[in-house]
């Protein structure tokens, strides 16, 4: 999407980049940047339920298809990829509706459990409408993401905000990609606990030596104006 007058310009990504960020990556660094980080650039990963079942999920749409249903072309495990922004990975399913001007793509993403309060899911999705509107010359207005636990798809409109949200986690990644510094743990329950690297990360632990060392400089800093 181009930047317009008053908009942020998103930062582009470097060309001297030899690999492309994975479009799972982004959905980690909604959720949480350092996850990410530890995921795909230290390639720490552990199982847990959660992740087991989403991987379950996912077994069928990992197989390459094509098929029609009621007119509706359906493409499964389909590669896709933006050299603009420098992302790649693979469309459960997408499918292609017919019109007066053609097929229009319409990415459908499975996942497990329900809607969530953040937007990583919708991240990720909005990002493989982005890759098809490059490679297909043709707008995506907006897709979909399928639900295990209700069995239902929410319709996810790919507005400005979300647009804008995808492309600047594109340009957070590339930087810690380009700099592979993981970010430092900071605690928080409500996505901490249900984190299968909790044990690799150990957030509490690495925000507490954290606090501890900058409370330790702040009292030596104090100490040595209070004797000057």
């Amino acid at each position: 999407m181009a930047s317009g007058a008053g908009e942020t310009p998103v930062t582009q990504p470097d060309e001297r980049d030899a690999d492309p960020i994975p479009l799972s990556a982004l959905q980690h660094a909604i959720y949480c940047l350092r996850q990410a980080a530890l995921i795909h650039i230290e390639r720490m990963w552990e199982e847990n339920r959660l992740t087991a079942e989403g991987h379950v999920m996912h077994i069928a749409a990992d197989r390459p298809s094509m098929r029609r249903v009621r007119g509706v072309r359906r493409e499964s495990a389909l590669p896709i990829a933006s050299k603009r922004l420098g992302i790649a990975g693979v469309a459960d399913v997408v499918e292609f509706h017919t019109g007066i001007n053609g097929e229009t793509p319409y990415p459908v993403e499975f996942k497990r459990g329900k809607p969530k309060l953040h937007r990583a899911d919708e991240v990720q999705l909005c990002a493989q409408g982005l890759c098809l509107e490059e490679m297909t010359g043709r707008p995506v207005p907006e897709g979909a993401l399928f639900y295990g636990e209700t069995k239902r798809r929410v319709t996810v409109p790919f507005d400005v905000e979300l647009r804008l949200l995808t492309e600047e986690t594109v340009a957070r990644l590339h930087e810690i990609f380009t700099t592979r510094q993981t970010p430092k743990a900071i605690y928080r329950a409500d996505r901490c606990r249900a984190c299968s690297l909790i044990d690799l990360c150990r957030p509490k632990t690495m925000a507490k030596a954290a606090r501890d060392w900058r409370n330790r400089t702040l009292a030596l800093l104090l100490e040595e104006h209070t004797a000057s």
